[in-house]
């Protein structure tokens, strides 16, 4: 079990309990073919191939996996660019470079595949379904993650799409196993969430037809109602998207796997990989270049987060022993969750990543970082206003007068509709059970252990792991040049220094009104 050390903001690993839980055999699958073995000359089809999830999982079964036949990516045209084209600007992320470098020739195993999970048949031309009749393990990751979808948008690509793709699956031939990608998050109305499917909120198919059906005013006015008062239409969707996935279970061998708040990677393939601002990561940033001064939630609440590879390397885990389980048809359910092996407050993120700023400063700090987690909603909108608000105001004139476009307090509400969204999640507090998960490790051949083994992500210094969040997001996501490293340092004692006098200078002016309103009173 981790622990933390007299370091309020380190942890360390029970050294015993690590060693013995790596070269236990007991339960080890050895009589199995490796996961390499397996996935040789397999051909995999992937939806969500474009997201976090999904490209890191491309990544992986390339470089760990090389023997692959094929990977077909479900891709649609965006933005004025091909599928060709997006699919060559993935090639080219950071991301890919250790295999660039190793073995480049597997990037041609990529296959770009004209669809959209959104549409019928998953919108497939009847060339791309000959092209893919051989493909034998599908990963579905794609989905629309925005808590702000109508429930149309939502049913239909999260619910409707995964029906999609096990009507798609059950004409393959060779079909061994469907990774059905959900969230830790698809019943949040119970504090304590176990690795089985729960009793459905509304059955699957009417909530299709209902929304193929009824026009956007009369699903307005019955979506709060008709999803039991659920958070929003993400978990809704997806919950169904489950069920969906459970009735398909006498007839394709299917994986439901639920990932918590995945964030960037430990070590693979790149340390710190990110490519999206979701979750802690986007607390981090808005609070080390001070545009975060605070937050609606409660401090003590556990933060349940997964780094990127532990999740992709359940994922690959998972569909391997699905594929020989002895009971042919059937479903799994596991949480990629840290819950109980790796806990964190999100009081403890936001000390963190402080103290990280300071010693790592981003180029492009606008006040002093800080930030502060509060409860009281009346004290958090005090400090909205005062402390975020205000300031981006003030910004914003600046910018008007000097000619340049205003854009801060455009982004301030941003961050307070994200706040408003997020708002049922931060408040609240689950514990997602993860036997199912913490198993894959333990089953795993030692041969399988030097590439797939991911016992170690749980057992970590959280500080060096945060630190290397840090750099991935300075690295990958807001592209901070290293060689500023000494001058940010410098720039943030002086926006210490400057923070320090604005703090004196308005206690004085209070001090100031207090003495003059007492003048005036004895008088």
């Amino acid at each position: 079990m981790l622990k933390f050390s007299n370091h309020p903001m380190m942890y360390l690993k029970d050294e015993t309990e690590v060693t013995k839980s790596m070269f236990e055999e007991e339960n080890r699958l050895e009589h199995l073919p490796s996961i390499p073995e397996f996935y040789a000359n397999q051909e995999i089809f992937i939806t969500g191939g474009t997201g976090f999830i999904g490209k890191v999982l491309i990544e992986k079964l390339l470089r760990s996996c090389s023997d692959i036949k094929a990977i077909y990516v479900l891709l649609r045209p965006k933005k004025g660019q091909s599928i060709e084209m997006r699919l060559k600007k993935i090639k080219e992320l950071p991301l890919f470079g250790p295999i660039r470098e190793m073995i480049p020739h597997v990037l041609d195993k990529i296959i770009p595949v004209d669809g959209d999970v959104k549409e019928l048949n998953l919108g497939l031309s009847k060339e791309s379904l000959v092209l893919m009749k051989n493909v034998s393990i599908i990963f579905h990751s794609a989905a629309s993650v925005r808590f702000d979808d109508s429930l149309r948008d939502a049913v239909l690509l999260n619910t409707r799409g995964t029906r999609e793709i096990m009507k798609f699956a059950e004409t393959l031939l060779n079909i061994k196993v469907v990774v059905h990608v959900s969230t830790t998050y698809s019943n949040p109305d119970r504090n304590v969430v176990e690795e089985k499917i729960y009793p459905a909120y509304v059955d699957w198919r009417k909530a299709i037809e209902i929304c193929e059906k009824f026009s956007d005013d009369e699903l307005n006015q019955l979506t709060n109602h008709y999803m039991n008062f659920l958070p929003n239409t993400y978990v809704f969707s997806k919950n169904l998207a489950e069920h969906c996935s459970n009735d398909y279970k006498h007839k394709l061998p299917i994986v439901v796997y639920r990932p918590s708040i995945v964030i960037s990677s430990m070590k693979e393939p790149l340390l710190g990989w990110v490519d999206n601002f979701n979750g802690p990561v986007g607390l981090l940033v808005g609070s080390a270049i001070g545009i975060v001064r605070t937050m609606y939630s409660n401090p003590d609440n556990r933060c349940d987060f997964t780094p990127v590879d532990l999740c992709v390397k359940g994922l690959i885990i998972s569909s391997w022993k699905q594929a020989f389980h002895e009971t042919k048809n059937t479903i799994t359910v596991y949480n990629c969750s840290s819950y109980g092996v790796a806990t964190i407050k999100i009081q403890q993120i936001v000390d963190i990543g402080k103290c990280l700023c300071e010693l790592i400063p981003f180029d492009k700090m606008v006040f002093l970082p800080g930030g502060h987690i509060t409860k009281n909603r009346c004290l958090n909108y005090i400090k909205l206003i005062l402390l975020q608000l205000f300031p981006a105001l003030i910004i914003d004139a600046i910018l008007k007068l000097k000619g340049h476009k205003p854009f801060m307090t455009k982004i301030q509400r941003k961050i307070y509709e994200a706040n408003l969204a997020l708002k049922y999640f931060v408040l609240n507090e689950w514990k997602f059970e993860n036997k199912n998960l913490l198993n894959l490790s333990k089953c795993l051949k030692l041969s399988d252990m030097r590439a797939f083994d991911f016992s170690d992500c749980f057992h970590h210094d959280i500080l060096l792991y945060m630190r290397a969040c840090v750099i991935g997001i300075r690295k990958y996501l807001i592209f901070d040049d290293e060689k500023n490293n000494e001058f940010n340092k410098v720039k943030f004692r002086a926006m210490r220094w400057f923070s320090r006098i604005l703090r004196f200078g308005f206690y004085m002016i209070v001090f100031w009104f207090i003495m003059t309103k007492c003048e005036l009173l004895k008088k």
